[in-house]
């Protein structure tokens, strides 16, 4: 990494999509931990609101497409969040090749031998959502059952 660490680019792409959200007429708003490995109190990376429906969101970008790997304690909190809330969770993808940020929900995570998850370059084409499919979820024009098949 250069002059800009690897954290503060981080905080920038979240900053960056809560402002995408703000322009499609999302209520967004960043976590006042978030990255900072939180103990105690369970905190996502941006919580997105519209018309009541509630997003609950943890950020990933890479460089590259390349299958990308979370700890299970960070899934099991984005759930738990995303349950005392009421909403859905997902994670928020982008791959730094010019490609759009990809919305995947939390039930299309695969498990690793180790209890971890992963997600694949193949399931955020096939599975993810864009910011334009969560604004129609939102405006109750389409429903999240629509793109969610387990």
């Amino acid at each position: 990494m250069t002059s800009i660490s690897k954290r503060k680019l981080g905080f920038a792409r979240e900053r960056d999509l809560a402002r995408l959200f703000w322009r499609k007429g999302f209520a967004c708003i960043r976590g006042p931990a978030s990255g900072a490995k939180a103990k105690r109190i369970i905190y996502p990376d941006l919580v997105a609101m519209k018309n009541g429906k509630i997003f609950v969101i943890e950020v990933k970008t890479r460089e590259k497409r390349e299958t990308i790997y979370i700890e299970r304690l960070k899934i099991e909190r984005l759930i738990e969040f995303s349950k005392r809330a009421g909403g859905q969770a997902f994670l928020a993808v982008k791959y730094m090749d010019g490609s759009g940020w990809r919305f995947i929900p939390i039930e299309k995570l695969e498990t690793t031998p180790a209890g971890n998850y992963r997600l694949t370059p193949e399931t955020v084409a096939r599975e993810g959502l864009t910011l334009n499919d969560l604004a129609s979820i939102a405006s109750n024009t389409v429903s999240l059952d629509k793109f969610i098949r387990i």
